[in-house]
């Protein structure tokens, strides 16, 4: 028998090194590897049993049948986000922070797809079957015909789900707390978290049933565990929210079968999570108000447009470096944006302090919301409001040019169906807006220095009249 070889491997990133050592090649993390004799054992096995297969042609495969249809959940949202609905076979990585409702949602899936007489397994490793009794009973979802089992051996729950029909879904809560005999290691670890990962997208690629794996994240927000385990599922959602706000956003990190990018939202109530229907007016706060600073950016979530409000401050500091504090923006853009409006809009920005945030808690990563950010920062400074029913998209380029953005007809009809009348875009937007059929009023905008320009002319009707009174004081 050949004796086992005893590898190091890091628990950041599954990086397998022959020797231990403190730092991490592969990720940089420190103190994060230790010994497993498991690895090779792994590998030796799969030689022994290795048989051979067949290969096909696409020629033989063009006549197989067509694949199933998506399992739809009727959850509207969870269907956006998964591309139409769970493919049958496939393999999905669900990662959130504790209590932000992951089981929840996981719970109303499989209800409602048992309640259409599908079969449906929910195997909790972190919960007994009682505790999973109650979340449902409070959910009143008690009668629904979901089969429940507390497990954590992965050996065992293969040969149970082989027998009777073949389930429709499968959700194991969660793939920390799984273990195989095939694996030398204490559950949790690297190597026993991709040799479960590895069982269970097996028995889903062979049999045809969907399977969920709940994950949990670290401090970073990141799902724990090997990044090799989201590379070897079919699709990575990331379940995100704030403690202090009831909405709860789906986002598709990584899809094989749809588009990537896209959100559901949902509001956590105590029933459950209910669908937002329209969440851009979840975002945004009554438009009529007229407030220096608030501008609101017409946005693309995958392909949902999303209107979404930008508020910036821009006040003088009393400190050497000026502070720069970002909520739900990229710092860096924020950085960018502003050495564009001084280096190209006159702006004195270097002794303020700036403050920007998302309104909702809602995070904007594409360069599209440069212009709205800019317009708020310059209204913020300079102390007069923006038009209250005015978007804005566009991307700020380095030399102050504002470049077009794609999706603009989904951007502006999204903003006319939610009453904004006037828009501020690149120049590239004009004939989506005429190609829409939309009422806006669409000012091009070609470079940032007109935006200044625009904003900080003077308006005597929009000044408080306190403000009036005290000019009036001083030229007497």
């Amino acid at each position: 028998m050949a004796k086992s070889k005893s590898a190091f491997v890091c628990q950041s990133c599954g990086n397998v090194t022959p020797r231990w050592q403190g730092r991490c090649e592969s990720c940089g993390a420190w103190n994060s590897i230790i010994e497993d004799g498991g690895v090779a054992g792994i590998g030796a096995q799969a030689a022994r049993g290795a048989k051979k297969g067949r290969i096909f042609t696409l020629g033989e495969l063009a006549h197989a049948d067509a694949p199933q249809r998506r399992l739809e959940t009727g959850i509207g949202e969870l269907d956006r986000v998964t591309g139409g609905g769970f493919v049958p076979g496939s393999v999905l990585l669900l990662g959130g922070e504790p209590g932000i409702g992951k089981s929840t949602l996981l719970i109303q899936a499989c209800a409602a797809l048992a309640r259409r007489g599908e079969r449906v397994v929910y195997i909790s490793g972190e919960e007994a079957m009682d505790q999973v009794r109650l979340r449902a009973t409070r959910l009143g979802l008690a009668s629904a015909p979901v089969e429940l089992a507390a497990e954590t051996g992965v050996e065992d729950i293969v040969a149970t789900l082989s027998h009777g029909a073949r389930p429709a879904l499968v959700v194991i809560d969660s793939i920390q707390t799984m273990w195989t005999d095939a694996v030398e290691s204490s559950p949790g670890t690297v190597t026993q978290v991709r040799g479960s990962a590895q069982a269970l997208i097996r028995f889903a690629k062979t049999t045809g049933a969907v399977v969920i794996l709940v994950g949990h994240v670290t401090k970073d927000g990141q799902i724990a565990g090997p990044r090799v385990v989201e590379h070897m599922v079919d699709a990575v959602v990331s379940f995100e929210g704030e403690g202090g706000r009831d909405f709860r956003i789906l986002r598709a990190v990584k899809n094989r079968f749809g588009p990537t990018d896209e959100i559901g939202v949902f509001e956590m109530t105590g029933g459950g999570l209910n669908e937002v229907a329209n969440p851009s007016a979840l975002f945004l706060t009554a438009h009529d108000e007229v407030t220096p600073g608030v501008a609101v950016f017409a946005g693309m979530e995958g392909t949902r447009p999303l209107l979404v409000e930008i508020q910036a401050l821009v006040a003088p500091t009393s400190l050497g470096t000026p502070r720069r504090a970002v909520v739900g923006w990229d710092t860096s853009r924020l950085a960018m944006v502003v050495a564009v409006l001084e280096a190209h809009a006159g702006l004195k920005l270097g002794q303020h302090d700036i403050y920007l945030t998302i309104a909702g808690g809602l995070r904007v990563s594409e360069p599209a919301a440069d212009l709205a950010a800019a317009a708020a920062l310059v209204s913020s400074l300079s102390g007069q409001s923006l038009p209250p029913h005015a978007v804005y998209f566009g991307e700020v380029g380095l030399s102050g040019a504002v470049r077009p953005v794609a999706h603009a007809a989904a951007r502006l009809k999204e903003a006319a169906k939610l009453g904004f009348m006037s828009a501020v875009a690149p120049r590239g937007a004009q004939a989506a807006a005429e190609s829409g059929g939309d009422p806006m009023k669409l000012s091009a905008c070609e470079h940032i220095g007109a935006l200044v320009a625009e904003i900080a002319k003077p308006r005597p009707s929009s000044a408080p009249k306190q403000q009036q009174r005290v000019e009036e004081r001083r030229t007497r």
